[in-house]
């Protein structure tokens, strides 16, 4: 999953994005709320950590413009301004959470994962596709109740298919779901990447991810039929 995180302060900022970096989100980091809102409007994001004081545009003055032309991405700001008048002025100005510095990591990570799971209509924090099933927190796979050991990148593009499990995901959409803004595209890599999914997923049982040539990749809630299928091709 990507997010952008909009905050100023050096110390906080690189120690938000290592920890969201490590917990295996791709993310990028603007350091003003200009540059914050020009990410925002051109970049495609699952959630986003915006600071209320920054230079140039508030944090709450890039959530009401992104509002205003429709932006749907889901927004948390992170403030010292605690007092009750301030929370209303940041949810009614368009913000889903609101977290008050100085704040615990482990909290931060648990409301971006509520936020980006709503974002695509998965309340809980397991994701069930057909028997397998992926556990957000734990980062752990399951397929028929046994654990699928996956690599990190693996398991981001598992949760990617997963979020929008019946649904085509487009080759554009994932690379630019799973990596950096300023990483150069490899042609195959995310070719690569499926086939090591389904050797680990779809090995010796009925397949769930399906190739739509031409246009992407989906996993299918409903197993497919055998592997000729029309949808099924690899």
């Amino acid at each position: 999953m990507k997010l952008l995180v909009v905050e100023d302060d050096q110390l906080l900022g690189r120690c938000v994005v290592k920890g969201l970096r490590e917990a295996g989100y791709v993310v990028d980091w603007a350091q003003s709320g200009d540059e914050g809102w020009r990410l925002l409007r051109a970049g495609e994001y699952d959630g986003a950590v915006l600071d209320w004081m920054l230079p140039g545009l508030s944090g709450v003055a890039v959530v009401q413009r992104h509002r205003a032309r429709g932006g749907q991405t889901p927004i948390l700001l992170l403030t010292a301004r605690d007092s009750t008048d301030d929370v209303v002025c940041g949810l009614d100005g368009g913000a889903d959470d609101y977290l008050v510095k100085p704040f615990d990591f482990g909290v931060l990570l648990a409301r971006l994962r509520s936020l980006v799971r709503r974002g695509y209509g998965k309340p809980g924090p397991v994701i069930r596709v057909a028997d397998l099933e992926l556990n957000q927190p734990m980062r752990e796979v399951r397929r028929g109740g046994e654990r699928i050991e996956l690599t990190p990148r693996e398991y981001k593009l598992l949760e990617l298919l997963a979020l929008r499990a019946d649904q085509v995901v487009t080759r554009t959409e994932i690379w630019n779901k799973l990596y950096e803004s300023d990483d150069d595209g490899v042609s195959n890599t995310i070719d690569v990447y499926i086939s090591y999914l389904r050797r680990k997923i779809d090995r010796g049982r009925t397949p769930l991810i399906v190739t739509r040539r031409g246009h992407g990749y989906m996993l299918r809630g409903k197993p497919c039929d055998p592997p000729s299928a029309h949808d099924c091709l690899s």
